[in-house]
């Protein structure tokens, strides 16, 4: 397991700087303290950082339903912003409803106060290790 939390080895996670609180039974906390970088023109947080960040909470969220896959697919994901994002964040996905080879989640975005800044929707493929033939 890295620093960041993840078992997973994901560069671009760990080079915004999130973290992985939480991630059991079809659900993940992620959290990111956002550096200068991650900033807007308007001094919030991009919001490019914050769909990763919950994409990366959702995924994580599929991920925990199934300790043997290696990874998730982004199928697709739909994110609503609700208010500007400044501060720690937190992320939570919830994987709510499983297919055969699909899986979907949802979650929200949060400040520390508990604030809503964002939810988000997402389906996912799981991915495994390929066999040796």
């Amino acid at each position: 397991m890295s620093e960041t939390g993840f078992d997973i080895n994901m560069p671009f996670v760990e080079h915004l700087g999130m973290r992985l609180l939480e991630k059991a039974s079809g659900r993940a906390r992620v959290r990111l303290d956002p550096r200068p970088e991650h900033l807007n023109s308007w001094k919030g947080v991009h919001g490019g950082v914050l769909l990763s960040l919950l994409d990366v909470a959702l995924s994580s969220a599929a991920r925990a339903l199934d300790p043997a896959c290696t990874g998730a697919a982004t199928v697709e994901i739909k994110v609503n912003f609700l208010a500007a994002a400044r501060g720690p964040l937190l992320a939570e996905g919830r994987a709510t409803r499983t297919g055969r080879t699909l899986i979907f989640s949802e979650g929200e975005l949060r400040d520390l106060e508990g604030g809503v800044l964002a939810k988000a929707n997402g389906t996912f493929k799981l991915v495994y290790p390929r066999s040796e033939e």
